[in-house]
């Protein structure tokens, strides 16, 4: 999902919930993005997030007249700011938000506020619970300034919220996020790391306390805490991954690193279109309150208070604007790849197989599973 996530990022310059939910929705249905090529150990409050984005797309779909062929490509700001992405139901706050934001804060390194709200908002799309938003928003941070040259002391510094309450635009963290950030993790005997957000994120941040500055000792220490270990490991390898960085990783683990050279590349194309991102790629919700908000019977189809047609002259209106700009809309994704990999080249030398490889499946993600030879060439 970090990868589904990255790629979204990439693909359309900047943060569009609606695109990272059909990343997930590929991943889901065809194993985008998966080491495997088929989608395993997903959880019940991603799957049911899945099912209601898809629900919601086609009753989009049904109202604006669209192919359901062209659904996972649009680019009208309009219809993509009416949809409500926020697919969650009230009071989920599994750890499967915290395990993905990572790209994020690498994307919005130069810019605090959105790092810290994007990392919030991209976990609520699945996550509906304000604890699982606020935990995002501070792990969130504390990626961000461990990438802004943080040491360890000042990232585990229990006024590290108070001193830096900017970055979260003055909103207050919930009572157990709060204690987190306060320091509760810092205890000798250590901690479990269960499926529930805010005990993750404790657990993460005990691995990272107390790792004597060693990743492969700290990721040891995270799977040791029982539980749900893996994700317990994703947690704490994006912030300690980006503190002690690549050249610190453990060899005998970067060396079994499934397709190691396309992310080595993807993360190098996420900072490079991140130093070039500008505030008209963002495309949230026109809702603003989103958190903790429970799932609606049906899609909000309205546009805007102000348009005097009706829905029926509206959709017609709207199913003739996409049928024109289908050449550009059936293949945005396509077009997104042309342009950034133009200027990934210049920035980075892109691996040709690399490349390769990634451009097509981004064309062709949502309709094969890898083969094993396309599997080599990753």
């Amino acid at each position: 999902m970090a990868l589904c996530l990255a790629n979204s990022l990439v693909a359309r310059r900047g943060f569009v919930p609606y695109d990272q939910l059909v990343r997930y929705k590929w991943w889901y249905q065809h194993g985008y993005m998966s080491s495997t090529g088929r989608c395993f150990d997903i959880g019940a409050a991603t799957s049911q997030s899945i099912h209601e984005f898809i629900r919601r797309q086609k009753v989009l779909s049904a109202t604006c007249h669209i192919p359901s062929e062209k659904l996972d490509y649009l680019s009208d700001h309009n219809l993509l700011k009416n949809f409500q992405v926020h697919c969650s139901t009230t009071g989920v706050a599994g750890n499967g938000a915290l395990m993905r934001l990572a790209p994020v804060p690498l994307f919005f390194y130069k810019h605090p506020k959105q790092a810290v709200e994007f990392s919030g908002y991209s976990g609520q799309i699945t996550h509906g619970d304000k604890k699982a938003y606020d935990a995002c928003r501070y792990y969130g941070a504390l990626i961000y300034a461990t990438l802004n040259g943080f040491n360890k002391k000042q990232l585990l510094d229990k006024e590290f919220y108070e001193k830096h309450k900017s970055w979260f635009d003055d909103k207050p963290l919930c009572e157990e996020i709060k204690r987190i950030a306060e320091g509760s993790y810092q205890k000798k005997d250590g901690i479990r790391g269960k499926g529930y957000i805010v005990n993750a994120l404790e657990a993460a941040l005990w691995a990272f306390w107390s790792d004597n500055d060693s990743f492969e000792q700290g990721v040891l220490a995270a799977v040791n805490l029982g539980d749900d270990t893996d994700t317990t490991a994703a947690i704490y390898g994006q912030l300690a991954g980006a503190y002690y960085g690549y050249k610190n990783l453990p060899k005998k683990w970067v060396e079994q690193v499934y397709a190691k050279k396309f992310i080595l590349n993807l993360s190098k194309w996420i900072a490079y279109e991140g130093e070039n991102w500008n505030e008209t790629d963002v495309i949230l919700s026109s809702d603003p309150s989103f958190v903790d908000k429970p799932v609606s019977n049906k899609i909000e189809t309205s546009f805007t208070q102000d348009e005097p047609e009706s829905k029926s002259t509206l959709s017609t209106q709207r199913s003739r604007r996409y049928r024109n700009d289908s050449d550009d809309n059936q293949n945005l994704s396509d077009s997104r790849n042309v342009t950034s990999t133009e200027s990934f080249n210049q920035a980075s030398n892109l691996n040709n197989d690399a490349n390769a490889a990634f451009t097509k499946t981004n064309q062709d993600a949502a309709s094969t599973v890898p083969t094993s030879e396309e599997n080599s060439k990753l």
